[in-house]
């Protein structure tokens, strides 16, 4: 991993920057190794910094301000060269220990949804007992596709059988083969084609350390047609958005946003609704 880089609005009365705990720790994870229909998320966490450019630091809904923060940018995960997805998860899982241990939040720019599994295995390191919430228009749970073991396909099938099909929570679920929706149905925590958590599922959740995982194709291709496997049906932005404020007082500790193609991205639409995702996330968990 390269050094971090730390932002500072303004510097306190003493110590060094240093001495200061950040409120997110932010790298990206351009994996691209296994896209089963359209490729190009190697290119999601460049293009979500850059349309992050073109928003403002504070959030109305929330009144915090990205500029009152101490935020760690470190880079992206040096993946190229790689050829076997085993390799570049363990790059990955390292980047997430990293930044999980440096601050409140780690947040991870993807990439493909396989980065993930090495994304929730580094988190394991550091939160033992966390859980995953996923959300996504995919379940992801298939043993195997087109042959693969390790694809985006298959990777939350890895986290159950590697962490325990109680730790994996799904909403906004809409596209998935007859044996994973029985999978889902009958050995995860929670599995919705909602996009929501019923409270019976939040106190289960209590305050163990929460990863959440937004595939990007959760959205309605209408608000976000820079994904691989666009599915129809989707939610939109605002609804996407509230979801995610209404997990305020759950502990989340990391969160990722993956999935964004920028060569499949129209105006950008695609990575302005990740990087206001990103945005919103740090202000409200951070």
């Amino acid at each position: 991993m390269p050094p971090a880089t730390l932002y500072l609005a303004s510097s306190p009365e003493s110590g060094g920057l240093a001495a200061l705990p950040a409120a997110a720790a932010i790298f990206g994870a351009p994996l691209d190794l296994t896209e089963s229909f359209r490729s190009g998320s190697h290119g999601g966490p460049d293009a979500v910094r850059y349309m992050s450019d073109g928003l403002e630091s504070y959030s109305p809904v929330l009144n915090r301000d990205l500029e009152d923060l101490i935020l760690r940018d470190l880079g992206d995960v040096p993946l190229e060269g790689l050829t076997h997805v085993s390799e570049a998860l363990e790059q990955i899982s390292g980047g997430m220990a990293f930044a999980a241990s440096e601050a409140t939040l780690a947040v991870m720019l993807g990439g493909e949804h396989t980065a993930s599994l090495g994304g929730f295995r580094g988190l394991k390191r550091v939160h033992p007992d966390a859980v995953i919430l996923q959300a996504d228009a995919h379940l992801d749970m298939r043993p195997e596709y087109a042959g693969q073991s390790f694809t985006h396909a298959t990777w939350l099938n890895h986290v159950g059988q590697e962490f325990g099909f109680a730790s994996i929570h799904q909403v906004g679920l809409r596209s998935g083969d007859r044996a994973e929706w029985e999978l889902a149905r009958r050995q995860t925590a929670w599995s919705s084609t909602e996009l929501s958590l019923p409270q019976a599922i939040r106190d289960q959740i209590g305050q163990l350390p929460v990863y959440v995982s937004i595939d990007i194709d959760v959205l309605d291709p209408a608000h976000a047609p820079g994904t691989g496997c666009p599915e129809p049906g989707g939610v939109t932005f605002r609804e996407l958005v509230a979801f995610l404020y209404g997990l305020q007082g759950l502990r989340v500790v990391a969160l990722d946003v993956m999935e964004v193609s920028p060569n499949l991205d129209a105006a950008n639409i695609t990575a302005a609704a990740a990087a206001k995702l990103v945005r919103e996330a740090i202000l409200l968990f951070g």
